[in-house]
């Protein structure tokens, strides 16, 4: 009888054991996203800001020439989460109302995120940054799914606490795991988000739980904040103006093999020559272009300390890690930025408002055509970096199309996790996207069973194989690019293939129809819904440079 309850229990602590062993091959999760980042605004993507720890994951991993995103914070953020095409997932346009089921401005229960599907199968799920996809504290993120929280819930925020700067500017509200909190005055928005990222991975380090980790940066959104130290860095490197930097950013683009040696780069007649600008007016730009740097050099240092946990944790190992961007950089001119009432200061202050402007974004978003908010390649293109030893091919450039959709797929691939078709009782809208989970294992080309179809504020586009069909509001006549030859959109093709238009046209169609998208006349809110800057701000424009006044 002894021998039989010895057997028995040795019997179950092979069986603890052996589940033990297949709970530890789930590997960790770490997805990055920072917020109005270019395409070619990171080392290893062919830029000259300081970024050795994510220039160090893409040299150790493998750099996608070709991933989409939504062109814009919130449906980005809708997508990124659940898998669903934006409009499915209830954020069709912005995190705001506009009174249609795919258009409510949060996540639909319908729509599982990411935190919800991996904590079912047994990760802790942890968030630190930028929500944006809905308000209500019933959207919050510790209301769906994610057991850890830190950060704030809409679009935009300060990087400093500057209440008592001027009796006019509220402190910064942030979210701590449903609790209403301040930015602690002296602190840094971008560091706090890196530090509570590391908290977070050392308070879970005592569970045998896998981990999921989503660090949603601000940076480098405006307003431009950011430490003096990581300025002074870039002092007087962007006094070779926009034009020049943009070649040296193409150059090295092709000689990292990110884009053909042949590849075409997009003009903007908006952005003035360098040279046509005022000594005074150089000095200004060059102050936007430093402090932006800055705030990505600081972004970086943050990961760089999320890498130095890992290893310390002895979890590295085991850990797959995607940084991406959640749209191209940001255009249009607005003279002195945004800037709050009766508050001053250098940019890069507290008490400043500025931000980067069209001329800097069109070297940020090199070689595309375009900025945020666009179908073009220069709102929707990203770089991605995916990292994980022993599993990626370090060193590698993939091709393929890949969209934010394919992320949830390919996450839940590796996890083992099953996403239900039901969940608390409410039907489930199925994944949209392809897993990359072949990608990053053995380099297996993505295979696209459909196209990838974009709506947002009217502004539309499909792409299917080498072409691409772009209309921009308020137009409603499709342009035809073939990306394979052209990704900088710069050749117009649809006189010349309209079989070519109509057949994606059609496509457009029948996506619309499947995703509840509607005309943009029909819901077209008024004003500047949804794109207000924080609390107290005013983009009042003073006449910094009356040559974008008067354009």
């Amino acid at each position: 009888m002894k021998i039989k309850i010895l057997s028995l229990a040795l019997l179950g602590c092979s069986v603890v054991s052996f589940a033990q062993k297949q709970k530890q091959k789930q590997p960790n999760i770490i997805l990055i996203m920072v917020d109005d980042m270019g395409y070619s605004d990171i080392g290893a993507y062919g830029s000259e800001i300081h970024t050795p720890n994510l220039d160090r994951l893409a040299a150790e991993g493998l750099r996608l020439r070709e991933f989409y995103n939504n062109s814009i914070c919130a449906p980005t953020r809708a997508s990124l989460l659940t898998g669903q095409s934006n409009h499915k997932a209830g954020v069709g346009y912005f995190n705001v109302n506009l009174g249609l089921p795919a258009y409510q401005g949060y996540l639909n229960r319908e729509s599982l995120t990411l935190a919800e599907v991996l904590k079912q199968a047994g990760y802790s799920t942890l968030m630190s940054g930028k929500w944006h996809v809905g308000d209500d504290s019933i959207a919050w993120p510790n209301q769906r799914g994610f057991d850890r929280f830190f950060g704030f819930i809409g679009g935009a925020s300060n990087y400093y606490d500057i209440h008592g700067y001027t009796d006019k500017a509220p402190p910064v509200p942030l979210v701590e795991n449903n609790q209403r909190i301040n930015l602690a005055p002296g602190k840094y928005l971008t560091d706090e988000i890196a530090g509570h990222a590391v908290q977070f991975l050392e308070e879970q380090s005592k569970t045998n739980k896998p981990f999921f980790l989503y660090v949603a940066y601000n940076a480098p959104h405006w307003p431009l904040q950011a430490q003096p130290e990581d300025i002074a860095r870039y002092r007087g490197r962007y006094s070779i103006g926009w034009d020049s930097l943009r070649s040296e950013r193409f150059a090295r683009q092709k000689e990292l093999g990110l884009i053909p040696a042949n590849s075409t780069i997009a003009p903007d007649p908006e952005v003035p020559a360098w040279e046509s600008l005022t000594w005074d007016e150089q000095q200004l730009w060059q102050r936007k272009m430093e402090v932006y740097a800055a705030m990505i050099d600081r972004m970086d240092q943050g990961v760089g300390k999320i890498l130095q946990t890992l290893k310390a944790l002895q979890k590295d190992d085991n850990t797959l890690i995607v940084f991406i961007s959640d749209n191209g950089a940001q255009g249009g001119f607005i003279p002195t930025g945004r800037k709050r009432p009766r508050s001053s200061g250098p940019i890069g202050t507290a008490g400043s408002y500025d931000y980067q402007e069209q001329s800097w974004a069109h070297v940020s978003n090199t070689p595309f055509r375009s900025y945020k908010a666009s179908a073009y390649e220069g709102g929707i293109s990203s770089p991605l970096i995916a990292w994980f030893p022993g599993t990626i091919k370090a060193g590698s450039i993939a091709t393929g199309t890949a969209h934010l959709i394919d992320l949830a797929p390919t996450f839940y691939e590796f996890a083992g996790a099953q996403y239900p078709a039901t969940y608390q009782q409410v039907k489930t809208n199925p994944l949209q996207g392809v897993s990359l989970a072949g990608l990053f294992r053995e380099g297996t080309a993505i295979s696209r069973p459909q196209p990838l179809c974009w709506e947002r504020a009217g502004n539309r586009a499909v792409r299917k194989g080498k072409w691409k069909i772009v209309s921009s509001y308020p137009s409603r006549e499709w342009e035809l690019f073939d990306i394979a030859a052209d990704r900088a959109e710069t050749r117009d093709l649809a006189g010349a293939h309209p079989e070519v238009v109509k057949e994606l046209a059609a496509d457009y169609a029948k996506w619309a129809k499947a995703n509840d998208v509607v005309d943009y006349e029909k819901i077209k809110p008024q004003g500047n819904q949804g794109f207000a800057a924080p609390t107290g701000a005013n983009t009042t424009a003073a006449p910094q440079n009356r040559r974008r006044e008067n354009r």
